[in-house]
């Protein structure tokens, strides 16, 4: 009989197995080893935070490339960064779920972009911008 997989030694091979297992359960077979339910319930979670996680990185770029847009709009790149941005956007509203709303930090993801703002751009420094995200979750994934 074959070692079961570990969950610490070999997630791959672990995974497989709890899926053939709540599959047979699931199925209304008795099987002799339970689930290992523990880890099960840390992968679900580490999935979700996955997913969010995910999204407010879409975000936090959207918004760094908005801003340069903003603050440098002479730039040759001022195009560049506005069409980066809808990408970007365009990215995190594929992926978003309604049930993530309580999981993006949109202030804490607008003060990370103004922070990774360079100092100048070709020697010209920013304009000012609010020092507050100036807009919502659904106004940043909304289309266009």
């Amino acid at each position: 009989m074959p070692k079961i997989a570990e969950y610490d030694s070999d997630i791959l091979s672990w995974s497989k197995h709890q899926a053939e297992l709540l599959q047979r359960v699931a199925n209304g077979e008795l099987v002799n080893e339970p689930p290992d339910w523990t880890n099960l319930i840390e992968e679900i979670l580490f999935v979700e935070q996955s997913q969010a996680d995910t999204v407010e990185s879409w975000l936090f770029h959207a918004l760094v490339h908005l801003l340069k847009a903003e603050v440098w709009p002479l730039s040759d790149a001022m195009l560049q960064w506005q069409a980066e941005a809808r990408g970007f956007r365009a990215q995190a509203r594929r992926r978003y779920r309604a049930s993530m709303v309580q999981r993006i930090d949109l202030p804490g993801l607008y003060a990370d972009a103004l922070t990774a703002l360079p100092d100048t751009m070709d020697g010209v420094p920013p304009l000012p911008v609010p020092t507050e995200c100036p807009v919502t979750l659904d106004e940043l994934l909304a289309a266009g």
